[in-house]
Order: C-alpha cells, then sequence, then structure tokens
C-alpha cells in the first residue's frame, strides 16, 4: 500500500506539474490573443481612418471636377466670344483697307485734277 501510495502521489504531483505547465501556457496564450484583440482594434480604427480619408478626398476630386468643368465650360464661352470679336476684327481691317485704297484712289484723282486745274490756269493766265 505504501508503494502504491508513493506511486500515486508522485503521479499526483506529475499530474500537477502538467497542470501548472498547461495554466502557464494558457495564461500566455490569452495574453497572445489580448495582444492580438488590440492590434486587430488598431487595425480597425486605422483602416475607418483610411477610409474616412479616401472619402474625404474623393469628395474633394469631385468638387475639383466640378469646377473644372465649370472652368472648361467658361472657357468655351470665352473661346466662342473671342472668335466672334476676332470674325469682327478681321472685318472691320478689311473695311480700313478697302477704306485705305479708297483714299488712295481719291488722293490721286485729287493731284491729278489738281494737276489739270493747274494746267488750266496756266492755260489761262497765258491766253
Amino acid at each position: 500500500l505504501q508503494k502504491e501510495l508513493l506511486k500515486y502521489k508522485q503521479e499526483a504531483r506529475n499530474l500537477q506539474g502538467i497542470k501548472d505547465a498547461l495554466q502557464q501556457r494558457l495564461i500566455q496564450q490569452d495574453a497572445s490573443v489580448l495582444q492580438l484583440k488590440q492590434e486587430l482594434l488598431r487595425a480597425n480604427m486605422d483602416k475607418e481612418e483610411l477610409h474616412n480619408q479616401n472619402v474625404d478626398l474623393q469628395r474633394k476630386v469631385e468638387e475639383r471636377n466640378r469646377l473644372l468643368a465649370e472652368y472648361k465650360k467658361e472657357l468655351g464661352q470665352k473661346d466662342w466670344h473671342l472668335q466672334q470679336h476676332q470674325t469682327k476684327l478681321d472685318e472691320m481691317l478689311r473695311q480700313l483697307s478697302e477704306a485705305s485704297y479708297q483714299q488712295v484712289d481719291l488722293e490721286r484723282e485729287l493731284e491729278h485734277k489738281e494737276a489739270l486745274l493747274a494746267h488750266c490756269m496756266k492755260r489761262e493766265a497765258e491766253e
């Protein structure tokens, strides 16, 4: 009986050692799980922050695209007005050029008539 008692006591000590080792391992695993949960929480918070930044950036891009579309529309209108003014300017330059030619023709005609008048006056004076 004594041998059996010693045997069972030894077995109980071995089982207690195994139990203690398993409890220590369980504590380490709980600590690891807690650490992983904290990391997951941080990762989720980072993910949420990145999502919010992404939403904000998309809103800014949409706003800039809207402004760009407005600027393009204004630029198109200004181009159209510029073409209208360029057409009018070209027409006025053409008219100015025609008037200049007419002026030159009229000046030549005036010079010719003045020359004729001078010639006639000279003849009259001679007669």
